[in-house]
């Protein structure tokens, strides 16, 4: 579905709109039908977990970290980061990073048709702070180390083919990777307060053992052209590569990365911004920008993952703020769709539908305790708009 931006949206939770680089006022915007609410409605009270709902959605724990996971032997991993789902016959699998250093790697979950769990096990281990991450066309996950010159994992969801070290997809701070089956590349992104936008072009699709990595340049503004030009050194020693080529775009800490319909949304925590690339037009401009609020609360603080959902709703995790997930709908309003009461010092992390879209997971990366052994991993169950 098209997503309008530069033009009008509706910022519900706070008193102002501030959407695609434009601020509206009171009358000026399009408020939905129930202010102070978005497509699904106001949030409740919390549920037995702790978690604020609309109406007609409940919630369930999957894992808790340093526990075993119902139904299973197999012990959760500390701080569970991003995450992505994928058909298995009439069930499904969710796989969950592992945000720590050393030993992060990755962890899946398989559930039936209708929901139950039937097993746990690990999909990659040795490697460090895996963060956002991403899953590619044929059903692999793309497990991203958040480190100096990290590295890109390619690993098998159902953990019988052994995880592959993707060299070519160059070494920096790696957070989220999202691929593009019409261009035949994948975006990356870098959590740097200089950080780049990447894109890595294989020479054959389907096979990240080779090719080439490039880096988007642009112009300081906030929107604009784009073009894209090869980094000479991949390998990031001694020069970086978010500072090889001259004219490439800073961005200030680059998060969560999602491709739809000729779009890339990706999200930048060091300024609460949520950017949008149009792949056709070759263009850029902001998605969401909350110091355009000038008065009230901007509804959505710390941007981090970032999913959609098959109505071309957006869904963004915060790192703080309220501990809301959002919602940006294609009609450009944006809400909480749930809200983590009494996890002040955690981060909301890996949000994923299930292959029919009726079920949402998630994480709280550090839990009630604030530490990473204290994660734990939900999952949404409701009416999602189709």
């Amino acid at each position: 579905m098209e997503r309008r931006t530069f033009l009008r949206a509706a910022v519900v939770g706070g008193s102002a709109a501030a959407f695609g680089g434009t601020l509206w006022r009171g009358a000026a915007y399009a408020a939905p039908a129930q202010p102070g609410t978005g497509p699904y409605g106001s949030l409740g009270a919390p549920d037995a977990r702790g978690i604020r709902l609309p109406a007609g959605f409940t919630s369930r724990v999957i894992a808790r970290s340093g526990q075993t996971v119902a139904g299973t032997s197999y012990t959760w991993h500390n701080a569970p980061d991003g995450g992505a789902c994928y058909a298995d016959g009439t069930g499904w699998i969710y796989v969950s990073n592992s945000e720590i250093n050393p030993s992060g790697g990755a962890s899946a979950v398989r559930f039936s048709s209708n929901g139950t769990i039937t097993s746990a096990y690990r999909v990659l281990s040795g490697t460090r702070t895996n963060c956002a991450g991403g899953k590619t066309p044929w059903n692999t996950w793309l497990s991203c180390e958040e480190v100096d010159r990290g590295y890109v994992y390619e690993t098998d969801p159902w953990g019988v083919a052994a995880a592959v070290r993707r060299d070519a997809m160059g070494r920096f701070k790696h957070e989220a990777a999202a691929a593009d089956p019409v261009r035949r590349v994948v975006y990356l992104t870098e959590d740097e307060s200089n950080g780049r936008l990447y894109r890595f072009v294989p020479t054959t699709w389907g096979d990240l053992s080779s090719g080439t990595l490039q880096v988007l340049v642009a112009g300081t503004a906030t929107s604009g052209s784009y073009t894209w030009t090869t980094v000479p050194d991949p390998d990031g020693s001694p020069t970086s590569t978010r500072t090889q080529v001259a004219g490439s775009k800073s961005f200030n800490g680059g998060e969560g990365c999602h491709y739809a319909d000729d779009k890339v949304w990706f999200t930048t925590k060091g300024d609460n911004r949520v950017w949008q690339l149009n792949l056709t037009s070759s263009t850029y401009e902001l998605a969401y920008d909350d110091s355009l609020v000038t008065s009230g609360s901007a509804p959505l603080t710390g941007v981090d993952n970032i999913t959609g959902s098959s109505s071309g709703d957006l869904f963004i995790a915060e790192d703080g703020g309220s501990m809301d997930i959002c919602v940006i709908t294609p009609d450009d309003v944006i809400a909480p769709f749930l809200r983590i009461d009494g996890q002040s010092g955690s981060e909301i992390t890996g949000p994923a539908f299930s292959p029919d879209g009726t079920r949402l997971y998630f994480s709280s990366q550090r839990g009630t305790s604030g530490s990473s052994s204290g994660g734990i991993t939900y999952e949404v169950t409701g009416p999602f708009r189709a």
